[in-house]
């Protein structure tokens, strides 16, 4: 078995098949079968890395796929979730833009350097997890609408900015350090 075919990266590559079939439910107004799917995607982005970290099965692939599942799952769900009106268009081009910006430098750096590791920043992995916090608690107010679920989301919503904004700054920041040590 090659190195890279592992628990741990296909529990990352089963985030990125279910992704689709998530942002469809949520398109189709499925609600309860896209919090479902985003629940199980949600699971495999607990378990990838303590799987990979726990058994030894770290692999440089793991390293790049995890957080390309991250993006892709997080960027389509609130892009669905835009298009159907449940969040504001602003909140998704903060979380969408985000993920633009750090691809975009990190192929700006892999271009035109020789910098080759991006570890992951503890201010992205919360970022990430409000994001699935909030994005768990917009499709559970589609299913349950009401007043309390409304001011949930409406906490989270901000929450999330403020996380994914912060986030970015903070990648921005370990960035230039990185870039002026080479």
């Amino acid at each position: 078995m090659r190195r890279w075919i592992n628990p741990a990266n296909l529990l990352t590559l089963t985030r990125l098949v279910l992704t689709p079939y998530i942002v469809g439910a949520i398109l189709g107004g499925r609600d309860l079968r896209a919090l479902e799917l985003f629940f199980l995607a949600a699971v495999t982005d607990g378990l990838d890395g303590a799987v990979a970290r726990g058994f030894g099965m770290s692999s440089q692939v793991g390293a790049y796929l995890d957080p390309i599942a991250d993006k892709f799952l997080m960027s389509g769900i609130f892009l669905a979730l835009g298009a159907t009106g449940s969040v504001p268009w602003w909140v998704v081009a903060i979380v969408f833009g985000r993920d633009i910006y750090i691809l975009l430098a990190v192929i700006g750096i892999l271009s035109l350097t020789k910098i080759r590791t991006f570890p992951p920043s503890r201010w992205g992995k919360i970022s990430t997890f409000v994001q699935i916090a909030t994005a768990l608690s917009f499709i559970t107010a589609r299913i349950l609408p009401g007043a309390f679920l409304s001011a949930v989301t409406g906490a989270m919503l901000w929450l999330c900015v403020s996380f994914t904004v912060w986030s970015g700054i903070h990648y921005t920041l370990a960035g230039v350090r990185v870039l002026r040590s080479d």
